[in-house]
């Protein structure tokens, strides 16, 4: 079992900037490649960003591209999203997830190959 605990989020003007964490414990955190999807009201869940468990590799939804940035710190367990210039659309409930891979290099994009969720965070952003 991997636990995931999110922390980060709100409001914030468009233009602005946040910085989402999800914290893991449990199994080995470095074997998991690691994923943010985000759900907005009407809308399926998406997939946002994701990241190998060696942090080699990483992959963005293009709406994101440029903007979003996604990191690990496997010594904390820990996988960021820093979020730039944030737009009108990009507000949502954002999860991450994480999905066990035995390559260092792999990541998943779709929601069905990843086996834990976090709890899920808001963000608002302002006009």
């Amino acid at each position: 079992q991997v636990q995931l605990v999110q922390s980060g989020g709100g409001l914030v003007q468009g233009g602005g900037s946040l910085r989402l964490s999800c914290a893991a414990s449990g199994r080995t955190f470095s074997r998991y490649a690691m994923g943010w999807f985000r759900l907005a009201p009407g809308k399926e869940r998406e997939f946002v960003a994701a990241i190998s468990w060696s942090g080699i590799t990483t992959y963005y939804a293009d709406s994101v591209k440029g903007r979003f940035t996604i990191s690990r710190d496997n010594a904390k367990n820990t996988v960021y999203l820093q979020m730039n210039t944030l737009k009108l659309e990009d507000p949502a409930v954002y999860y991450c997830a994480a999905g066990q891979t035995y390559s260092s290099s792999y990541y998943y994009t779709r929601r069905n190959d990843y086996d834990y969720w976090g709890q899920g965070t808001q963000v608002t952003v302002s006009s």
